[in-house]
């Protein structure tokens, strides 16, 4: 509580687009904001990326139209996962009341060459895979529905190579699905936990995950392969953090992963570090996708140019320390 005779000071005003100080709002600086891509991005954001000063995120959220983002958080303690699939063909493909998902249903036969994720609310009634994360990826306690129980080689013991290793789930996934998160967490600081959902993501059929993995494919690999990439999933984190999202989140190793063969350094170079040639920041990432997919809106380069000018205001603040520093 204040003092008598003095004021609280107030926080500095935010913009409510891009949530930057309003006197570093980069929605002015985007010259055709809501650009038209055709391709969604679903964005993956850690838990600490959001209020970084330099979270490129937030430009392709005001830069790009068809964006969603969810906030991903690492697993303390233990965390469930559960899939549901969205499958025309499939019996399982119906809401809680019973009845199948008509927005799902329509945007599949009407548009689909232009699946809208944000459509896509409730999957199967009953989940086909459900498992258990512990801390950096532990996988335990495995269980896949029925429709699965015949073509997966469990055994004593399931793992995600064996669901992988069957053509009949790997084809229901390629259809699409959502997935859940509950993580576990302690309440009010106590030694009590509660679970809480963190997040429910839309993967819609088309869906390619953006990460250097070994198995990753440039894009010519992936039109080898006769893939057309509708939804491009992209991690926003450091490279670390990232990493680590990877491992905690399972399910994305049921995607077709993407990788760029850029050798450019990240605009991100002179602030913030960046472990080698390639590894780039997010809105870099997935500008150049969508320029390899063949996605190239006009106006997309602009939103590389914003990001250049928001490292320009962090190499401008972070000098200006160094100079105070140097004259105290």
């Amino acid at each position: 509580m204040a003092a008598p005779g003095t004021q609280l000071k107030s926080k500095r005003p935010t913009c409510p687009s891009c949530s930057k100080p309003a006197s570093l709002c980069i929605c002015i600086r985007i010259q055709n904001p809501g650009l038209q891509n055709k391709v969604n991005i679903t964005i993956l954001q850690h838990s600490l990326e959001r209020k970084h000063a330099l979270n490129s995120a937030r430009i392709a959220r005001v830069g790009l139209q068809n964006v969603t983002l969810s906030t991903v958080s690492d697993v303390k303690f233990d965390a469930k996962f559960m899939i549901h699939l969205f499958d025309p063909g499939h019996d399982s493909g119906s809401g809680q009341d019973g009845e199948k998902s008509s927005d799902f249903y329509q945007v599949m036969d009407d548009k689909a060459d232009e699946f809208d994720a944000s459509h896509v609310t409730k999957g199967s009634k009953e989940p086909v895979i459900t498992c258990s994360v512990g801390k950096y990826g532990i996988v335990t306690n495995i269980s896949i529905g029925n429709v699965w129980m015949p073509h997966v080689q469990w055994k004593r013991r399931l793992s995600f190579d064996k669901i992988l290793a069957s053509k009949v789930a790997v084809d229901d996934l390629a259809k699409g699905f959502v997935v859940k998160k509950l993580q576990r967490r302690r309440v009010d600081g106590s030694e009590e936990l509660e679970e809480v959902e963190e997040f429910e993501v839309a993967v819609p059929p088309g869906s390619v995950l953006l990460f250097p993995s070994k198995n990753a494919l440039d894009v010519d690999g992936l039109k080898a392969m006769d893939f057309e990439a509708k939804n491009l999933i992209v991690l926003d984190g450091t490279w670390s953090k990232a990493r680590r999202m990877y491992c905690e989140n399972p399910w994305l190793r049921f995607l077709p992963h993407l990788k760029l063969d850029l050798d450019r350094l990240s605009l991100y170079s002179e602030v913030r570090q960046q472990p080698k040639a390639g590894y780039l920041s997010t809105i870099e990432s997935i500008v150049y996708a969508l320029e390899e997919i063949g996605d190239y809106p006009e106006g997309l380069d602009n939103l590389l140019g914003v990001f250049e000018s928001m490292v320009g205001d962090q190499r401008r603040f972070r000098n200006e320390r160094l100079s105070k520093l140097s004259s105290a």
